[in-house]
């Protein structure tokens, strides 16, 4: 299962970067794979809680849910894929820093490509996802810090 760990520096309060993440409607707003996002159900964010999107890949429009199973709040969230196509578990951690908060991102996902093919395949796709990966936690990093401005 490839795995892509990026650690980005928001010059935000880990308070606000971690609540920015944990809303649904946010997520388009930065991820550019993202088409939609809703938490199913209302009521504050936990173990247990669901979100319902769609994401393109590859061109193709994936529509998936998650369940948040790991919850520790300001601090640490992490989710993996119940329905869909897609077989994944991504993670969110905050912590403090001098330029103010250190955001740790994780995303392990299956690439969906089967047999000897996708095996040698699969190199090719994690850096090309990684980049997509660093690029929309760059714009996050814009996003949050003009929000400040």
């Amino acid at each position: 299962m490839p795995v892509i760990d990026e650690t980005v520096v928001i010059a935000r309060p880990p308070a606000e970067v971690f609540d920015f993440l944990m809303l649904a409607e946010n997520l388009p707003r930065w991820d550019s794979s993202m088409l939609e996002c809703v938490q199913v159900g209302s009521g504050l964010v936990t173990v247990g809680t669901r979100y319902r999107g769609a994401s393109t890949i590859l061109g193709r429009r994936i529509e998936w849910t998650t369940e948040v199973v790991e919850f520790v709040p300001g601090v640490r969230a992490a989710s993996r894929s119940v329905e869909g196509s897609l077989t994944f578990t991504v993670s969110y951690e905050v912590s403090p820093s001098p330029a103010g908060t250190t955001l740790r991102y994780r995303l392990a996902a299956e690439s969906g490509l089967g047999g000897a093919f996708g095996r040698a395949m699969e190199p090719i796709v994690q850096r090309a996802q990684t980049k997509v990966v660093r690029a929309n936690l760059d714009r996050l990093v814009r996003l949050l810090q003009q929000r400040a401005a």
